[in-house]
């Protein structure tokens, strides 16, 4: 078999394989809608409740954010002791910080997943329904609600965009204590731990948004 011929192959292989990869994730997501339909919960039910684990969870986030900013800004008034507990302590708070961030993150991807199936089966019925103020009324609705979600996702987007920002700050002071272990190093962070506070205060703001955009939107899917 010739070069040209082998590439060929390999591009159809390829192809085959994300073919297949969709074909799998399609039959997933429908078995997934099938099974939450027998329990009598359609996409507009999972889009709102997910909507509202997003909104717990990015209320979570906060608080946890908040503890480690507080942890960090404890080290200012070190005066001696076990520095390796205290190392510890922080990067425990860091640990778990980035665990709330993942759910955040996940949960914001299951949101717009939902919601464009669920903007795609609305479309798709519409073209079924034959009465023209009908029609007209669902196109309407599904506009207005999509203007709705686009607001909610753009403000979650910025939220953990802002969570991204904060734990690599966060990462970078807890490596750097964990590669001094002194009190001279503790006093370089200072300047840092002003400038986290602000970043930290950012955080919050663009998450209580984002808390305050899921609020309005699930109102519009009661």
């Amino acid at each position: 078999m010739n070069n040209k011929n082998l590439a060929s192959v390999t591009r159809s292989g390829q192809w085959l394989i994300l073919f297949c990869g969709i074909a799998l994730l399609t039959a997933c997501s429908s078995t997934y809608y099938a099974a939450w339909e027998k329990m009598g919960k359609h996409k507009r039910d999972l889009l709102r409740d997910n909507v509202e684990s997003a909104r717990e969870e990015q209320a979570d986030a906060q608080e946890q954010f908040k503890s480690a900013l507080q942890r960090l800004k404890e080290l200012q008034d070190f005066d001696g002791g076990e520095l390796e507990e205290t190392y510890e302590a922080l990067n425990d708070d860091y640990e778990e910080s980035v665990e709330r961030a993942d759910d955040v993150r996940d949960r914001v991807e299951t949101v717009d997943s939902i919601a464009n199936d669920l903007f795609d089966e609305w479309e798709e019925e519409i073209t079924l329904i034959s009465n023209a103020r009908f029609k007209s009324d669902s196109k309407n609705k599904l506009r207005t609600t999509r203007k709705k979600y686009s607001s909610l996702n753009r403000s979650m987007t910025k939220a953990v965009q802002s969570m991204d920002k904060v734990l690599l700050r966060f990462q970078d002071n807890v490596l750097y204590l964990k590669h001094n272990l002194n009190a001279q190093a503790i006093g370089g962070l200072d300047a840092e731990v002003a400038s986290i506070g602000k970043d930290v205060t950012r955080l919050i703001s663009d998450m209580e948004s984002s808390i305050a955009q899921a609020d309005s939107f699930i109102a519009t899917l009661e």
